[in-house]
């Protein structure tokens, strides 16, 4: 059995819907099929969420949201079909929402709005392929994958989800499902999600429960390039991956691959292949338990980071009683911290820049240390550095801070001028 994935590039409109339609009538006549919301819905139902929260007007958006799947549905049902009032009910269901009064907790907010994108691209997958004479049968993964009440970052109860799975997918072996990545629920069918591309670690989820023979997730890209081609064109694909060097790079922020991913699936040795839906014929990029590959030189760059410089108010060390208080700070704050350095009275971190959970985790700290700033900045690493592959990416770059190891250089820096 094969969990495939298909991210929102590889469904971003009528014609790439169509593109997934034939592939599943050549290439996937069993199993799961795990969809992304479609193209950039997440988002645009994240800026819904933030003018909903702050009681901004969000009308035009969700006008926006609904006209968008209108057209697509349009495209691929010319004649008149039933999912046009089943959309319409999820629609109904999220403007409902929306006219309630918002909680304070944003997190929750997020988790109860955004998902309404995986909700709605699997309704059109699955009712298209159906319709195109791929036989399918619609899953809610909420029904199956329970969560804690982390949102936004919620964490699977595998021995619950693990029942419910093997229960709701009893006959994956000789049909297909259609369901969805990124989201899930509470036991109590709140709904969360597991972090932003999470559809990844859907997949990778439901291949462990359900002992998958592979995991394939479809792209827009031949597979696993040493850079970001919107960033650094012309880089080569890697061919084959390790597990140890899918995780390092998925922590560093590559974006083909989401940080949790690996692990369900390295847990049971369940390989993943990353494959372009544009190029059948290739066979991407296999990720298994390898030994020894050579490795080029690999760059990933994150946006929106910030830089937090922390220190004590009496310029005394900085100890390791300092360092569990603040992490025991940012642990509260939900802040994950992807570089750390520190001096003998300063200690600095780099973070992602979340909404109001740095700012509130900012704040905090600044009750206890002088705490400064630099928001707006990059992180660039490169794995497996090699002699003369840092000038690639640091020509006209302002550098703030930078760490480097064996094998990894890391930068945080701005752009000069």
């Amino acid at each position: 059995m094969i969990i495939n994935k298909f991210g929102g590039a590889s469904i971003k409109d009528s014609d790439s819907i169509k593109r997934m339609a034939e592939i599943c009538k050549e290439s996937i006549s069993s199993g799961i099929i795990v969809v992304s919301a479609i193209g950039k819905t997440t988002n645009l139902l994240e800026k819904i969420t933030l003018n909903y929260f702050n009681s901004n007007s969000f009308s035009d958006l969700l006008s926006e949201f609904i006209l968008n799947h209108s057209n697509i549905i349009g495209k691929l049902f010319p004649k008149y079909y039933d999912i046009t009032g089943k959309f319409k009910e999820l629609t109904d269901n999220l403007t409902q929402k929306l006219n309630q009064p918002s909680t304070t907790d944003y997190d929750f907010e997020y988790d109860q709005i955004v998902p309404y994108g995986e909700m709605v691209s699997s309704l059109i997958i699955s009712e298209y392929l159906n319709e195109v004479g791929v036989s399918n049968i619609y899953r809610d993964i909420k029904d199956s994958l329970k969560t804690d009440t982390t949102y936004r970052d919620a964490k699977v109860d595998w021995k619950l989800s693990t029942k419910l799975v093997l229960g709701n997918f009893n006959e994956v072996h000789n049909k297909v499902y259609i369901t969805q990545g990124f989201i899930a629920a509470t036991g109590d069918n709140i709904t969360t999600t597991l972090g932003r591309e999470g559809s990844d670690f859907t997949a990778a989820a439901l291949a462990n429960i359900l002992d998958a023979k592979r995991v394939v997730v479809w792209k827009d890209v031949p597979g696993i390039m040493c850079a970001d081609p919107a960033w650094l064109p012309n880089t080569p694909k890697i061919e084959q991956l390790s597990y140890l060097d899918a995780i390092e790079l998925a922590f560093y922020g590559a974006k083909v691959i989401h940080p949790k991913t690996i692990k369900p699936l390295q847990n049971k040795e369940i390989p993943l292949q990353v494959r372009s839906f544009i190029d059948t014929n290739d066979e991407g990029t296999l990720i298994n338990s390898f030994d020894n590959l050579k490795m080029p030189p690999v760059y990933i760059k994150k946006e929106n980071q910030i830089l937090i410089s922390i220190k004590p108010t009496d310029y005394s060390f900085i100890v390791e009683e300092n360092l569990s208080h603040i992490f025991a700070i940012l642990a509260k704050h939900q802040i994950k911290v992807s570089l750390m350095q520190n001096s003998a009275v300063s200690f600095s971190i780099i973070v992602d820049d979340e909404m109001y959970r740095v700012k509130k985790g900012i704040k905090e700290l600044k009750e206890y240390y002088n705490v400064k700033y630099n928001d707006n900045l990059e992180l660039l690493t490169i794995r497996h550095n090699k002699l003369g592959a840092e000038k690639l990416i640091l020509d006209n770059k302002i550098i703030l801070l930078e760490q480097r190891s064996r094998s990894v250089a890391r930068f945080i820096v701005r752009k000069s001028g």
